[in-house]
């Protein structure tokens, strides 16, 4: 009976180790039929290379300069169809924690072909990790939020973000140069990114970097408000009446 090959994308950003295994996998070819569809070096490679279609599962290692392997996995979830996915990592005590937190799957480095085999086998059956898992797992803040558009990912650096605002179930966040929309919690930004952007309004964060100065509003009414000026964008953003210790505390 023909069996369909697995589709794996190889990410690391060492040349041996993708080269290792690449020579892994053809070890265990005979067991278990795969197939490379690509191997890269970095996250916004294995993004776009995951966006093309047709990837299976994604063996992802966690340590890479820039966008880290955790921070890619949250990216792929907002694929249509996200593959699978099994971290690699050299860090043992990382590894027990991914464990307990019940995530896909884990290689540790060195890696043996019996116990990427096992792992790969797995994959096939595994759904692709859950947000609150990788959300635990990810060490520091990511590098980019990222928007579903036109089936595939968009991502957005973090220090080109102006302001982010929670409307209904979305929050959009705005850049210089348009607006996008992502589902995430305005809470668990705030946390996540609380060195970058400071409340200002019960659903609004506004980038510090970005802060420009306040504009009174309302004085002559006796009604007086404040809102801020950021750099790059004739939008104003109010400040609520319970934020407003903030124009002393950030005015330049």
């Amino acid at each position: 009976m023909n069996v369909t090959p697995l589709s794996v994308l190889i990410v690391d950003d060492e040349l041996p180790a993708r080269s290792r295994m690449r020579d892994l996998l053809a070890d265990i070819s005979d067991a278990l039929p795969v197939t490379v569809a690509a191997e890269v070096a970095t996250g916004r490679e294995a993004l776009e290379a995951a966006e093309a279609g047709g990837i299976d599962v994604v063996l992802l290692d966690v340590c890479m300069p820039g966008m880290d392997g955790v921070e890619v996995a949250r990216h792929l979830q907002q694929l249509e169809r996200p593959p699978a996915v099994i971290f690699t990592t050299a860090y043992d005590a990382y590894a027990i924690r991914a464990f307990e937190l019940h995530a896909v799957d884990y290689l540790l480095k060195p890696i043996r072909a019996a116990r990427l085999q096992e792992a790969l086998t797995r994959a096939v059956n595994t759904i692709t990790p859950k947000a609150g898992v990788l959300r635990e797992l990810q060490q520091a803040p990511r590098t980019c939020l990222s928007a579903a558009e036109r089936g595939r990912v968009h991502l957005i650096p973090v220090g080109d973000i102006l302001y982010l605002r929670a409307e209904l179930k979305y929050v959009t966040v705005r850049t210089a140069e348009r607006e996008h929309l992502i589902e995430e919690s305005l809470t668990r930004l705030e946390q996540e990114f609380a060195e970058r952007f400071v409340r200002v309004h019960r659903n609004c964060l506004v980038s510090r970097a970005a802060i420009r100065g306040f504009e009174r509003i309302g004085a002559e009414t006796g009604e007086g408000g404040w809102q801020v000026l950021l750099a790059g964008l004739e939008e104003r953003i109010p400040v609520s009446r319970r934020q407003q210790h903030l124009v002393r505390e950030l005015a330049r």
